[in-house]
């Protein structure tokens, strides 16, 4: 009887111990990407990541995306979850209605087709049939506005299943917790 009351007391001992150093990690995991991020963009500006702009990113998938520190936590998130096609495929969308040139616009849009339209694309994006069908002919002779169908597909998609767990994630609760103990401090 003895050994069974000291083997339940090291059990919650050790229970208690893995919760401590759950915490800790998640506190400094906050810490780390928050020094990850402040490095990532140090150069462009002296702006530095608050627990405002941080909590306002639970607000929309819109709003996180239009922060920089917001945008590379999210995607940080999906590789963590091996699911950064979408975020990947919407950057480049957008990066794609900045083209000017129409041969510029050709070769990118054909890039985009391989890498994430086409079936079996190394980075294929979950799209519907007509849809895939329809950027397949589109791509021929393409427009700023051939992605367009799929880009809404997939802000849909993160939308609804993405970003959900990304204010679920460790990575976006210990980033909060990390940034009101600092705010606490002082």
């Amino acid at each position: 009887m003895p050994s069974l009351i000291i083997t339940e007391t090291l059990t919650q001992t050790q229970h208690f111990n893995m919760e401590q150093d759950d915490r800790r990690r998640n506190k400094n995991l906050g810490k780390n990407f928050i020094c990850r991020l402040q490095c990532m963009f140090s150069h462009s500006t002296s702006e530095r990541l608050s627990l405002e702009d941080t909590q306002q990113w639970s607000q929309s998938l819109e709003r996180l995306l239009e922060s920089k520190y917001g945008l590379a936590t999210f995607r940080t998130f999906l590789k963590s979850e091996f699911s950064d096609e979408n975020i990947e495929f919407w950057l480049t969308c957008e990066e794609y209605k900045k083209i000017k040139s129409s041969f510029r616009m050709s070769s990118k849009a054909k890039k985009i087709y391989e890498q994430f339209i086409k079936a079996e694309a190394p980075k294929e994006i979950n799209i519907d049939y007509y849809t895939r069908e329809q950027i397949k002919r589109a791509v021929k002779t393409p427009t700023l506005q051939c992605f367009d169908d799929a880009q809404k597909i997939v802000y849909g998609l993160m939308e609804r299943d993405s970003y959900p767990r990304f204010l679920r994630s460790d990575i976006y609760r210990s980033l909060l917790e990390s940034l009101a103990a600092d705010a606490i401090k002082g």
